[in-house]
């Protein structure tokens, strides 16, 4: 809090002598690109500010400050994406880095920027819905949820951070996008900004979700020109990051033992959709919750349906042979 007062003070006194870093040699390219995924491809700001800093990190990574644009090479991504890989990232992850490359390398040099480099980048090779959708039991869920019982102004606010996640499927990036006019208390309706879909999904606000937010904005938001809903609860005050969100689930879920591949906050959406599918509800339905934009995202849930496939493999087929 000193070092943050004592900046502002001497910035205002004209006294602070800041450092500035150098321009990045790529950053007007990669700003190029971003124009480019937002004007014309018309991608959503989430996608776009995703791409521009995998590109970013790439072009960090792999380039010095001498080093022409022109200059890289396939030899350049593919000693890029070995790293990545030996740092921990998924197949599925570098698959989509590597496309997300290509597609950067197609559009330089398209310009005239780089050549012979998008046809030669390959990714790792990820079959249509391989893999499953991994969550908790709705047993751990709920032991999950009753873990957040504390009256202390972090735990206030993230009860209602999970309930949010548990019950409505939410992202969470949904979760710290929402502001405190996305809550309708007198309609008792719940307003999530969808941006891959550029729309505003509407849900009943549902009575424990509602107290849970309540609670938290009575007795433990703090006092801050900010709209989103939820903030940092030490100085300086700001918006939570979607990481954060992550950080809070994957921590509780280790302390109580709940063993499962990937702790973070999504899996409480497979949770979810796990859930709503042992309760009966259509692939349809259960894809409007969650806000799929096609049928295909949800359809993977269908694997996870043990019951039901068990019953379709007890049908007795001889006579049809």
């Amino acid at each position: 809090m000193f070092i943050h007062t004592a900046t502002a003070w001497l910035r205002f006194l004209g006294l602070l002598e800041e450092w500035r870093p150098m321009e990045e040699p790529f950053v007007r390219y990669v700003e190029h690109y971003v124009d480019f995924m937002r004007d014309q491809r018309g991608l959503s700001p989430a996608t776009v500010s995703n791409c521009r800093d995998q590109i970013g990190h790439f072009l960090a990574t792999v380039c010095r400050p001498d080093k022409e644009l022109a200059a890289l090479t396939i030899h350049d991504v593919d000693a890029y994406l070995a790293y990545e890989s030996n740092h921990g990232w998924a197949r599925a992850s570098l698959h989509a880095l590597a496309s997300t490359l290509r597609n950067f390398f197609r559009y330089v040099e398209g310009q005239g920027w780089a050549t012979n480099v998008a046809s030669g980048i390959e990714a790792p090779v990820v079959y249509r819905e391989e893999g499953l959708p991994l969550g908790p039991d709705w047993e751990d869920v709920q032991r999950f949820v009753s873990s957040f019982v504390g009256d202390s102004t972090i735990d206030l606010r993230n009860r209602a951070m999970i309930m949010l996640l548990v019950v409505y499927g939410l992202r969470r990036g949904e979760v710290v996008r929402l502001r405190l006019e996305d809550i309708d208390w007198c309609g008792e309706i719940l307003h999530v900004n969808r941006p891959k879909q550029r729309c505003t999904q509407q849900y009943p606000l549902v009575a424990t979700v509602g107290n849970a937010i309540l609670h938290y904005l009575k007795e433990a938001r703090p006092r801050s020109a900010h709209r989103e809903l939820f903030l940092s609860v030490e100085a300086p005050i700001r918006p939570l990051s979607p990481g954060r969100v992550s950080s809070i689930v994957r921590s509780r879920l280790a302390t109580l033992g709940i063993d499962i591949p990937r702790r973070g906050a999504h899996c409480l959406r497979h949770a979810n959709a796990r859930h709503l599918l042992d309760a009966g509800f259509a692939l349809k339905e259960i894809g409007d919750h969650l806000g799929h934009r096609s049928a295909s995202s949800t359809r993977t849930y269908a694997k996870v349906d043990l019951i039901g496939l068990r019953c379709v493999a007890e049908i007795d087929l001889g006579s049809l042979l």
